[in-house]
């Protein structure tokens, strides 16, 4: 089978974000939210899911897609026998009157490289996931979009006779289209365009600089940071796990979910991957979602929310071909939300220790937390013999997870320390209590005949989460306890290639077929932290191929192909890569340029 690869890359300035097809195509764009129904759509419907293509009008050209090195700023260049052009897509963002400027505006420029090339420029917006096409209109110099909520607005300098008979023009001449949503571009096109460029360019390579990124695969671990940046929904704070709805874990095999939400059970994973490339501004931000939701759960926490901390997220499917134009069910809304995950409990309370522990977060900020805190050991409390779906959301499936049970864990050492610092008695002997409790519940996950954790209390499936045991130092990294309990995962869940199924065990939809990235990035974390430090760059090394063109990672890989599958680019595999980078570096402690 041949290997597949999604080829697009992604552009985004923490308002949206846009999918660039190496043809130009802008073939997926929800706005004006994440959530929101695409604007373009074809990923999921060629037909219902509308254009916006600079192509040449030929069907035989060559394309090269890349990154302005050190930003989110795309470049795409077309080439064919009568010449070759250069389309630059960005989103606009820079700092201006003392906030950020970060609008829904998608700028294209095109550039003549050599020859004469033509280019058919072809927008066709929709509405309602490809249900409603827009109407257009022209004005002086610009195209309306009406059928949204707000206006949509194409200004441009190629001319509308072209443009609206979808005619090719000759590129004599730099041509930029900026299409807004809301408020429309009133300033000089070109120059305009010009200036927001350079001020975008240098605020993502500003950002970069104040990262603190080693050496070690450098350039990987800034893609990697530049990608998750863009996934935060910059008014709330919210991280999505990807933007994309319905790309199949594996073709045909329905298990196509929507992404464009904020899970809580990878706060702990997030937030430590902008610790790592020290990044305060948007864990500070991300803490903040995430009281306002904790704060505001008048009785359980849910799993995910959406981006305005929305609590009913309905799933529905709708009547799109789907990707490729066959992998049905197209779902919107995820049906999680209702799920049982108590593992979010101690998910949180980890969250919430920079807090105490960082003396960035200013005084007020630490006591303010104290209410949540208790609230959330109570909920630890009344849920520690609770059966849950676990991390992987078992549809149909409960049991004891030794996961949530590791995050019970872990969440009361948290709220042990907080209470140190805060000098509550009450609360500390609260979050010891649970913690002995937890450690118990731990414990009947544990086979000694085999010496490894199972999945869950009474099974013997194993289970790639549980190499959080090692990872979160329950088990030390040099015992011979977590020694063996590695070697039983990496027998069972490995690949040949070094990939890492979550599980291999039927669920709700059978078994899986592909492996999970960042479970790969857990094991190679792992390797490190047990001290098989070349083991795990070997990996981590192998796992470098599992990247697109652009480097950009899937949530899913197959391990026979190499192909990438799932939501796409997945914000976690990306936040394992950082993770994985920065452990291995501190155990190398020595530069390192690879």
């Amino acid at each position: 089978m041949k290997k597949h690869t999604y080829n697009t890359g992604v552009i985004g300035n923490c308002a949206y974000i846009a999918h660039v097809e190496s043809n130009t195509n802008i073939n997926w764009m929800c706005w004006p939210r994440f959530d929101d129904s695409f604007v373009f759509g074809s990923l999921l419907d060629e037909v219902k899911g509308g254009s916006f293509s600079l192509l040449p009008p030929t069907e035989t050209y060559q394309t090269k897609q890349y990154y302005i090195e050190n930003t989110n700023i795309l470049c795409t260049e077309i080439s064919y026998s009568e010449g070759a052009y250069l389309v630059t897509d960005f989103a606009p963002r820079f700092y201006q009157y003392e906030r950020y400027y970060k609008p829904l505006m998608l700028v294209r420029k095109i550039e003549r490289l050599s020859g004469n090339p033509q280019v058919k420029a072809t927008c066709k917006p929709v509405a309602s996931y490809g249900e409603k096409r827009l109407q257009r209109i022209q004005g002086s110099n610009h195209l309306k979009f009406f059928g949204l909520e707000d206006e949509l607005r194409l200004n441009t300098n190629i001319s509308f006779s072209y443009l609206l008979e979808y005619q090719p023009f000759v590129l004599n001449e730099t041509k930029y289209l900026v299409l807004t949503y809301g408020t429309p571009l009133e300033a000089p096109l070109e120059s305009t365009a010009e200036a927001f460029l350079s001020k975008t360019m240098n605020y993502w390579r500003t950002w970069v600089k104040r990262s603190s990124i080693g050496n070690f695969y450098q350039a990987q671990v800034i893609r990697s940071a530049l990608v998750l940046k863009i996934h935060q929904y910059e008014d709330t704070g919210a991280i999505i796990a990807s933007s994309t709805t319905s790309l199949p874990e594996s073709p045909g095999a329905g298990r196509n979910w929507d992404y464009r939400y904020c899970w809580l059970r990878d706060t702990y994973y997030t937030l430590n991957a902008f610790n790592n490339i020290g990044h305060f501004e948007e864990l500070d931000k991300y803490f903040h979602y995430i009281a306002n939701i904790t704060l505001k759960s008048q009785h359980r926490l849910q799993p995910m929310y959406s981006v305005s901390g929305k609590a009913d997220l309905v799933e529905k499917t709708l009547d799109l071909k789907g990707y490729m134009g066959k992998n049905k069910p197209v779902r919107i809304g995820n049906q999680a939300y209702e799920h049982i995950q108590n593992d979010v409990y101690g998910q949180v309370l980890v969250s919430l220790l920079p807090v105490y522990a960082d003396r960035r977060f200013i005084l007020s900020e630490r006591t303010e937390s104290r209410k949540m805190i208790y609230q959330i050991l109570e909920s630890i409390d009344s849920t520690m013999d609770d059966k849950d779906a676990g991390l992987w959301e078992f549809r149909d499936i409960s049991q004891y997870h030794c996961y949530t049970f590791l995050f019970h864990w872990a969440g009361t050492c948290a709220a042990l320390n907080i209470a140190r610092e805060l000098s509550d008695k009450d609360m500390a002997q609260k979050a010891l209590d649970l913690r002995e409790r937890s450690i118990a519940k731990l414990e009947g996950c544990y086979d000694s005949k085999r010496g490894v954790y199972t999945q869950a209390v009474g099974t013997p499936n194993l289970d790639a989460s549980s190499l959080q045991l090692i990872l979160m130092n329950y088990l030390d990294p040099s015992t011979e306890k977590a020694r063996k309990h590695l070697e039983n995962l990496e027998a069972e869940l490995q690949s040949e290639n070094g990939l890492f199924y979550r599980y291999k065990h039927q669920d709700d939809f059978g078994v899986p077929e592909t492996t999970f990235l960042i479970c790969a990035f857990w094991y190679v974390e792992t390797l490190a932290a047990v001290g098989r430090v070349d083991d795990a760059i070997e990996k981590f090394e192998s796992l470098l191929q599992y990247g697109n063109h652009l480097g950009l990672l899937s949530e899913d890989v197959d391990a026979a192909t190499g192909s990438q599958w799932g939501n796409f680019p997945q914000t976690y595999s990306h936040v394992g890569l950082v993770n994985a980078a920065y452990r291995i570096a501190k155990k190398l402690d020595r530069p390192n340029f690879l």
